[in-house]
């Protein structure tokens, strides 16, 4: 369990409790493998970018050394090319199962070590994973586009390693907040990067005005709101697009659909909405929608991946890290965890430059 005093702001009314809080922390701590590596659940796959996201729940839970030893995974089985795979059974390096290199796997590390960074203050930290950042954001920015998008994953080397240069809005959203958190990282140690700058403003500009440079995903929620969340869309055009189309995925007193047009709420989907709720400043919906999915809670403090509603069962039959990460983040944000308020609110973080055609 987790020491008193650590998860104070996780307590939210209707959500968690600091003794469910604590167990909900105990839970991850209990599926990270002695290495640091944090899978889904133990026995199934680690993907670079959920793992992130455990470890940023643990920095939120006040657990530095733990979240610390995950970030020592990612920088100890990192590729050459500054890439991860997409793909590690039971976090274990040694059995990749999917050879390719996702964009947005690999950028969200910076998110991460800005996060951690911002909990403790650790220089000697920041200055070991800053080289693991650089490479990775170098390996991302290939993969962008002339429009600004970023194509959305490497095939694996051994079929030929060909860029795919299909952009996801999802994907290169999450990558618009990880180059600004990169960017911030870079501004902390005052190693100047301008070509992340003009690469993060060709890309916000993109998800703002050219949805047409992204594969069309729109039955998915998270190409809904995760402009937002990621920070490109913002003020009255964030609002305006939260509301287009929250009844087509919003379903009230379970939490928010995963893909239309299936009657099956997803507990990561809703609290990242939450997340991007509360970034909009609009924290009572927020709430809201995490009291909507205390459904979703098992015994053991930990979550079930969605539920579909027609059939009144838990699908898939699992309980994994980064729906309880997710879940801890949210209420971190809204009870003003300081580091995660920071990452996600964006008020701090560097905008980019966008291109000179758009200013």
């Amino acid at each position: 369990m987790t020491s008193p005093g650590r998860t104070e702001h996780l307590v939210l009314p209707g959500v968690l409790t600091a003794e469910q809080a604590d167990l909900t922390v105990a839970g991850i701590l209990a599926m990270q493998r002695p290495d640091g590596a944090i899978p889904w659940f133990r026995g199934h796959h680690l993907d670079p970018w959920d793992h992130t996201e455990a470890a940023m729940a643990l920095d939120a839970a006040g657990q530095h050394g733990d979240a610390e030893r995950a970030y020592d995974w990612l920088a100890g089985h990192q590729n050459d090319d500054g890439s991860w795979y997409a793909a590690y059974q039971d976090g274990d390096a040694a059995q990749v199962t999917d050879r390719s290199r996702e964009t947005n796997f690999c950028a969200y590390v910076a998110v991460g070590v800005w996060h951690h960074y911002l909990a403790t203050g650790d220089e000697a930290f920041a200055d070991r994973m800053w080289p693991v950042v650089q490479r990775a954001i170098e390996f991302v920015l290939e993969l962008q586009q002339p429009g600004g998008e970023i194509g959305w994953k490497r095939e694996p080397a051994e079929e030929g390693g060909a860029a795919v240069t299909d952009a996801l809005l999802t994907g290169s959203s999450s990558v618009h907040q990880a180059l600004r958190c990169a960017l911030a990282l870079a501004e902390a140690r005052e190693e100047p990067q301008p070509d992340w700058e003009l690469a993060t403003g060709a890309l916000g500009h993109a998800i703002r005005s050219h949805p047409e440079r992204f594969l069309d995903k729109s039955r998915y929620s998270m190409d809904w709101y995760y402009p937002v969340l990621g920070g490109a869309v913002t003020g009255p055009a964030a609002k305006e697009r939260i509301e287009e189309y929250w009844d087509r995925f919003v379903v009230p007193d379970l939490g928010v659909r995963c893909v239309l047009p299936n009657n099956w709420v997803t507990g990561g989907e809703s609290c990242e909405l939450a997340l991007a709720l509360w970034v909009m400043g609009e924290s009572d919906r927020a709430l809201e929608i995490l009291q909507s999915i205390g459904h979703l809670r098992a015994g053991d403090g930990m979550y079930w991946t969605g539920y579909v509603f027609d059939d009144r069962a838990f699908w898939p039959e699992e309980r994994t890290s980064w729906t309880a990460g997710s879940l801890l983040l949210a209420v971190a944000a809204l009870g003003g965890d300081e580091a995660t308020t920071a990452v996600f609110s964006g008020e701090r973080l560097p905008a980019g430059l966008e291109p000179d055609c758009c200013r």
